[in-house]
Parts: structure tokens; C-alpha cells; sequence
């Protein structure tokens, strides 16, 4: 597995081996692409706010989808990354791994572990997608092996 840097990410998109709907040059990083937030989900008001700013009050869980549409070919696979702004501020995430053939707006989960509210604008940079390259294709991909997620759109717990 080879982690692709910004240059590879540019030629992966333009191959069509990798695209990311609503790219903004602006958020490739050396090695990955910084995502931004389309909307949050407040778990303790139920609230689906997808304009303007979310509070997170202390020891609250929260979710916030990907502006950004992502769909990976079977040669590629990601992981994500919070961003340390907010692993600084006390935020608690644990992300995973981005299938191979994987196509959607990502759902991201996360806890305000901190003391003070955080507070999410929309179209703000969230998470770091760090994309990677399988040494072979895998015999079945994201959707052929279960695919729940797949072409999901939004908040989806």
C-alpha cells in the first residue's frame, strides 16, 4: 500500500481512478484532502442543521456529513483523520477505513470530550481523507461485500 501525495491525487482524478465532487484545490494537503462540513447532526436535540453554525455543547455526540462526494475505485482505499484544531479543542473521534469502491458523502461521528462548546460551520474543513493505493484490487469491493453506505447523501446514522 502506497499513500498518494497531492501529485498523485491530481493524476488518480484525472485517470478517474478517484473523484471527489466539489474538489477545492484549496484542501489538498501533501498527502490527503482536507473535507468540510455539508451538514451536523445534533444527537441531543435530534437537529439536522445544514446552514450557518452548529453548537456542540460539552459531552455531547455529534455527526457531520462531507460536503464532498468521494467515490474510490477498486485500486484505491482511504483513511480519514480529524483534524487536530479540533482534536485540540477536546473533540474524540474514532474514524476508519474507506473501502475500495466506496461512492458517497461521508458520515462522521464524534464526541465533544472538551469543557467548552465547539462550533461547526458549515463549509468548514472537519476531517482529512488520506488516500492509498492497494497493491492489487481485491477480489470483491465495498458494495459487492455489503455496500450499506453506498451513494449515501447527508447524515446517515
Amino acid at each position: 500500500m502506497t499513500i498518494l501525495s497531492d501529485r498523485d491525487i491530481l493524476r488518480y482524478m484525472k485517470e478517474g481512478l478517484l473523484v471527489i465532487e466539489d474538489f477545492n484545490e484549496e484542501n489538498l494537503t501533501p498527502n490527503g484532502y482536507d473535507l468540510t462540513i455539508d451538514e451536523v447532526y445534533l444527537s441531543s436535540s435530534g437537529a439536522r442543521i445544514k446552514d450557518g453554525t452548529a453548537t456542540v455543547e460539552p459531552g455531547r455526540w455529534f455527526a457531520v456529513s462531507t460536503k464532498e462526494y468521494i467515490a474510490l475505485s477498486r485500486e484505491v482505499t482511504a483513511s480519514l483523520w480529524i483534524r487536530t484544531t479540533f482534536a485540540r479543542k477536546g473533540v474524540i473521534s474514532s474514524f476508519g477505513k474507506v473501502d475500495a469502491g466506496f461512492e458517497g458523502n461521508l458520515t462522521l461521528t464524534a464526541y465533544n470530550g472538551g469543557n467548552k462548546p465547539i462550533y461547526l460551520q458549515i463549509g468548514m474543513r472537519f476531517a482529512q481523507i488520506v488516500f492509498e493505493s492497494l497493491s492489487s484490487p481485491p477480489l470483491k469491493d465495498y458494495k459487492e461485500r455489503s455496500g450499506h453506505y453506498h451513494a449515501q447523501k447527508g447524515v446517515t446514522l
